[in-house]
């Protein structure tokens, strides 16, 4: 999909419509040791303690699990930059698109 390098959107901290760069945000990939992860990784049972974990505690039946029905297509992640007050601002909703190319 074709997307244009600059559009013209409403600044929240402008209050005024003003022209915006746009750009795709960089995913980062979560940390190792970051507090969520930890926790995530207890839930799928890799946690080592006392109890039942429930249905994280043991590991699925089959190993190479297939997921059947995959979407095809990535949701766009946009930021667009004010060009008066240098403000970024991230899209509330994205769109499916397999390839984004900015004109």
């Amino acid at each position: 999909m074709k997307y244009p390098k600059k559009i013209n959107r409403y600044c929240k901290y402008c209050k005024k419509y003003s022209e915006h760069k746009v750009g795709e945000v960089k995913n980062k990939e979560r940390g190792a040791l970051k507090h969520g992860s930890i926790q995530r990784a207890k839930k799928r049972g890799l946690g080592v303690g006392m109890g039942n974990k429930g249905k994280w505690g043991s590991k699925p039946a089959i190993s190479k699990f297939k997921r059947t029905g995959a979407k095809l297509s990535k949701k766009t992640n946009l930021k667009f930059t004010c060009e008066v007050c240098k403000k970024t601002l991230i899209q509330k909703k994205g769109f499916r698109t397999k390839k984004l190319v900015f004109e």
